[in-house]
């Protein structure tokens, strides 16, 4: 995954969540479902590319630690 892959994803999940307002939940479920191919990949510039506040690369951190310990379910 390229990094504006990358940056294009995280922008449709950032955005699905602003209806809800579960923005930041979004943001960790993208770190949670693409944590392999986020490894390496500056986050910040990522968040950047995804025209989202670049604090969210935090939350994106957040999610890949997750990743470890969750299972993504069908809902």
């Amino acid at each position: 995954m390229t990094i504006d892959e990358a940056a294009r994803e995280l922008a449709r999940m950032y955005h699905q969540g602003i209806a809800a307002r579960e923005q930041a939940l979004s943001v960790h479920l993208f770190g949670i479902k693409f944590a392999a191919e986020l490894d390496g990949l500056p986050l910040k510039d990522l968040a950047a590319r995804a025209e989202i506040p670049v604090t969210y690369a935090t939350e994106i951190r957040k999610g890949m630690n997750l990743a470890r310990y969750v299972e993504i379910r069908k809902t």
